[in-house]
């Protein structure tokens, strides 16, 4: 305890009063231990974006080994989109709770190392359904990933708004889904050649083979727990020097709070349902997709279908920081959005080179996500963060889990055109939707289209 009192009056200057305060005046903190320094809140940054690194890379698994999962395992693809459905099901009800545990229970540092455990062990029992031939098990492994990993993102998300506030946050969480799509991407390019070498040392193809590829990537989730455990050191040590109470509003937060969320937020809310209803089940079906329309190898179906992530690896920070000048975010989500709709119907309804469609796809879900996810900051109170983006989360999963096994049915029985119209009726929702938030924050003179400049203003404002 003493250490500590030493670390704070270090960085603090506390001195004893009279003359030997000069004589005994301690130093600062380097600048990387130093939690109000811009170098500590990097390394902070850092972990924060490699801490959903392991639940993004094993999210995707199935979608990079579709063809061995419906082969090996012997499903058709409606079962097959139940991976994605069981581990969408849980958050439904589990990450507005998770959000609400954050805020009220366990607290950040707790709750986020409980969630990462959740990922490890999910993707654990994920792998040993492949190992001894058990569907059922995998879908269960999948349902306890998903009690993690949405959860997770929820914590990284409150993270965030806690370390980092203002005209930081967009690309700070630009920078995060950056490091998430590089998972994504590995795994996407990864998992299949993984598959071939393992099947080779094992000398033939199967459930076995299928098991053990997943549980080496189950790695990468140690990955996330290990950032968790270092994260929450920082954040206590933190809290201590600065004398910063975590998430002390003096206001208690209910269950019932949710019926205080406004419009704006609502239609928000809606925009992430129908908005990414379109994106990550497409993700999940695109392989064999690209396979039967455009003749694609499988190697080069692979590559297509992670482009998505290829490309918001670098563009997230890139829009985030766009955003974060320019401010205009309902501007720049009706652009993302008009622009996915159009890529859809590309695909759909055109033998174009699908790398333009997907292209644009990359850009147009990298943008939206820049935009969208801080405007949540902008309309509730700071001691309801966790539980909106907890609450938003799980309307997100709802939609996820409903559209997986729907796109499932359809790809059985009508094929992929039907499928591709049954998304492009998704994203004409949401652009629906979108129109809808820019008149009634309009109406309303909200600031969810204020520039960067009228921002900046309006915090000037609030704090003199």
């Amino acid at each position: 305890m003493e250490e500590e009192d030493e670390e704070v009056r270090a960085l603090l200057g506390d001195r004893p009063e009279g003359d030997s305060a000069v004589r005994g005046a301690p130093r600062a903190l380097p600048a990387l231990c130093d939690p109000s320094h811009l170098a500590h809140r990097l390394v902070v940054l850092l972990l924060m974006c490699l801490l959903g690194f392991g639940s993004y890379f094993c999210y995707d698994s199935p979608a990079a080994l579709q063809t061995q999962v419906k082969r090996d395992m012997q499903v058709n693809t409606m079962k097959f989109m139940l991976l994605y459905a069981w581990y969408s099901w849980p958050n439904v009800v589990l990450c507005f709770l998770g959000g609400f545990l954050i805020d009220r229970i366990f607290g950040i540092r707790w709750g986020t190392v409980i969630f990462s455990c959740f990922v490890c062990i999910g993707q654990v029992i994920f792998a040993l359904g492949g190992i001894v031939n058990a569907f059922w098990l995998m879908e269960f492994g999948r349902f306890v990933f998903g009690i993690g990993g949405e959860s997770l993102a929820v914590a990284q998300n409150t993270y965030a708004v806690s370390w980092f506030k203002g005209k930081e946050l967009n690309l700070v969480f630009g920078l995060q889904l950056s490091m998430a799509r590089i998972g994504s991407t590995v795994n996407m390019n990864l998992m299949g050649w993984l598959y071939t070498k393992i099947e080779t040392a094992l000398g033939s193809s199967g459930h076995t083979t299928l098991g053990v590829t997943l549980m080496i990537g189950g790695v990468t989730c140690i990955l996330s727990l290990i950032c968790a455990l270092v994260l929450a050191y920082l954040d206590r040590r933190a809290e201590k020097i600065l004398h910063k109470e975590q998430g002390k509003t003096g206001e208690v937060i209910k269950l019932t709070d949710i019926k205080d969320f406004s419009l704006p937020l609502w239609l928000i809310f809606l925009i992430c349902i129908c908005y990414y209803a379109a994106v990550f089940p497409f993700i999940g079906l695109g392989k064999v997709f690209f396979i039967e329309k455009f003749r694609f190898s499988s190697q080069s179906a692979s590559a297509i279908n992670s482009i998505v992530y290829v490309i918001s690896a670098p563009m997230s920070p890139v829009f985030g920081l766009l955003v974060d000048k320019t401010g205009k975010n309902v501007i720049w989500v009706l652009c993302a959005v008009a622009t996915t709709l159009v890529s859809h119907m590309m695909l759909a309804f055109t033998f174009w080179n699908p790398w333009i469609a997907m292209s644009l796809l990359g850009f147009s879900y990298s943008l939206l996500a820049c935009a969208l996810w801080p405007m949540v900051a902008f309309v509730v109170p700071e001691h309801l963060l966790g539980t909106a983006y907890g609450f938003m989360q799980s309307i997100q999963n709802l939609g996820l889990a409903v559209i997986s096994i729907l796109a499932g049915m359809i790809l059985d029985t009508g094929g992929y055109l039907l499928l591709e119209v049954f998304f492009i009726a998704c994203v004409s929702l949401a652009l629906f939707a979108v129109v809808c938030l820019y008149l009634v924050n309009r109406a309303r003179g909200g600031n969810l289209n204020y520039s960067a400049k009228q921002r900046e203003e309006l915090k000037l404002s609030h704090t003199e």
